[in-house]
C-alpha cells in the first residue's frame, strides 16, 4: 500500500452521466432494470450451456465464458452508478478508483482475446471441419480461457504500473460515472500528455489490431459459407453473424475512446454506457435470439423449471 500515500488525494468525484434530478430518477429504474436483465440473462446461458448435455462443445465453452465475462463487466461499475442516482454528492475513494481501471482493463483485456478464440473456433469448424475435433479439443479450449485471462491480467497490470505512481495533489473531479485511464490520468500534478497519450492509444491500437483480425477471420468464414449453400451453412452463417454483431458492438465504442483519447466527453460517457452496460445486456439476447440449439434449450430448461415448480405445489381438497 506504500505506493498509494504517493498521493495526497484521497478520494474522486464523479460528476455521472447527468445532473438533472429527473434523469437521474429516470436512469435509475432503467439501468436497474438493464443490470438485472442482464445479470439473469447470462446468468441462464451459463447455467443452461452447463445442464444442457448436447451443448458441451467448444463454441458453446467459450460461449459460457463470454457471459461470465460479461456478468463481471456488467458489475465493476454500474451498482455504484445506480446507487449514486440517489446521492448528491458522488464519491469513490483513491483506492476504489484504482479498482475500477484494474477490473475494467482486465475483463475487457479478456474479453477481446475470448472473442479471437471464439473466431478461431468458428473458423476451424467452418474452414477445416475435417480437423475441428482433433483442433479444438477440451485442452485446447482451456487452454484460450486461460490465456484470455492472463492477457486481460498482463494488460491491466501494464496500465496500472504507470498509473499507481503519477501524483495526484489536486484536481479530483473525473467526468464520468466510473475511473477509466483517459479521465483519471488528466488529473495527475505533472504534464504527462504525451506519454499519457501514448500509453492510452496503446489500448486502442490493441483494440484495433484485434478487430481488424476478427474481421478478417469472419470475412474469410463468410465467403466459405457462400460457397456451401446448405442447411449447415446457413446455421453456420447465422451463428457467425451472431458473433460478429458481438463484435462489432463491443469493440467500436473502445476504439472510439482509445484510439482518440481526451475528445467529447459527453460522446465517451455514451459509449462508456454502451460498452459496460448495453453490450453485456444484448449478449444473451443476440446469442439466444440468433441460435436456435440455445433458444431451444433455454426454452426447454424454462420449461422444465416451470413444470417442477407446479409439481412443488400442494394442492388440498376443498371441505
Amino acid at each position: 500500500m506504500e505506493m498509494f500515500n504517493h498521493s495526497r488525494v484521497s478520494e474522486f468525484v464523479l460528476l455521472g452521466l447527468t445532473d438533472s434530478p429527473e434523469l437521474q430518477i429516470f436512469f435509475f429504474v432503467m439501468f436497474s432494470i438493464f443490470y438485472l436483465m442482464t445479470m439473469l440473462g447470462n446468468c441462464l446461458i451459463l447455467l443452461t450451456v452447463l445442464s444442457t448435455s448436447h451443448l458441451h462443445s467448444p463454441m458453446y465453452f467459450l460461449l459460457s465464458n463470454l457471459s461470465l465475462i460479461d456478468m463481471c463487466l456488467s458489475s465493476f461499475a454500474t451498482p455504484k452508478m445506480i446507487m449514486d442516482f440517489s446521492v448528491q454528492h458522488k464519491t469513490i475513494s483513491f483506492e476504489g478508483c484504482i479498482s475500477q481501471i484494474f477490473f475494467l482493463h482486465l475483463f475487457t483485456g479478456t474479453e477481446i482475446v475470448l472473442l479471437i478464440s471464439m473466431s478461431f473456433d468458428r473458423y476451424i469448424a467452418i474452414c477445416k471441419p475435417l480437423h475441428y475435433s482433433s483442433i479444438m479439443s477440451h485442452r485446447v479450449c482451456v487452454g484460450l480461457v486461460v490465456t484470455s485471462w492472463t492477457v486481460g491480467f498482463l494488460h491491466t497490470v501494464s496500465q496500472l504500473a504507470f498509473t499507481l505512481y503519477l501524483p495526484f495533489c489536486g484536481p479530483n473531479v473525473v467526468d464520468s460515472f466510473f475511473c477509466d485511464l483517459p479521465l483519471v490520468i488528466q488529473l495527475a500534478c505533472i504534464d504527462i500528455y504525451f506519454l499519457g497519450i501514448f500509453m492510452i492509444s496503446t489500448s486502442g491500437v490493441i483494440a484495433l489490431v484485434s478487430f481488424l483480425l476478427l474481421l478478417t477471420s469472419y470475412i474469410t468464414v463468410l465467403v466459405t459459407i457462400k460457397d456451401h449453400s446448405s442447411i449447415g451453412s446457413s446455421k453456420a452463417f447465422s451463428t457467425c453473424t451472431a458473433h460478429f454483431i458481438v463484435v462489432l458492438m463491443f469493440f467500436w465504442p473502445c476504439i472510439f475512446i482509445y484510439v482518440w483519447p481526451c475528445t467529447n466527453f459527453l460522446v465517451d460517457k455514451v459509449l462508456s454506457v454502451f460498452y459496460t452496460i448495453f453490450t453485456p445486456f444484448l449478449n444473451p439476447l443476440i446469442y439466444t435470439l440468433r441460435n436456435q440449439e440455445v433458444k431451444t434449450a433455454v426454452k426447454k430448461k424454462l420449461s422444465n423449471q416451470h413444470l417442477n415448480l407446479g409439481k412443488t405445489i400442494p394442492i388440498y381438497p376443498m371441505q
